[in-house]
């Protein structure tokens, strides 16, 4: 099944990869992209917060790092590998959130393309 708004995302962060390399810092990652997400008219939200409940307290402290249309959490890395926690991570804001879809890129990778995890519950 084809997913529009994935899509659009992939093609924005694909084009910030392309222009910047590899190598930078996340937060240099997250500002182009939600530079490229303006230019492109991709509504978001940055650092969005998110809270974790346990035995009926809410705990904060946890951000996602862009949420696009409300819809759709993109969690971003700039490692050369990505470990497990990371993926473990991206599902938890998506169990938080009650959200269906997530991204996680790594713009570590030398392709972006080799960086794109998709999550969907």
């Amino acid at each position: 099944m084809r997913d529009e708004l994935t899509e659009k995302v992939i093609g924005a962060a694909i084009e910030v990869h392309r222009l910047l390399g590899p190598g930078l810092l996340e937060s240099i990652y997250e500002e182009a992209l939600c530079h490229e997400f303006n230019l492109r008219g991709i509504r978001h939200d940055r650092q969005v917060d998110v809270e974790i409940f346990y035995k009926g307290r809410a705990i904060k402290g946890q951000r996602i790092d862009i949420l696009v249309e409300d819809e759709v959490v993109v969690e971003l890395k700039s490692l050369a590998h990505l470990p497990e926690v990371a993926m473990a991570q991206t599902l938890s804001y998506l169990k938080a959130t009650k959200l269906k879809r997530a991204l996680l890129l790594n713009f570590g990778e030398k392709r972006l393309i080799d960086g794109i995890k998709r999550f969907s519950l």
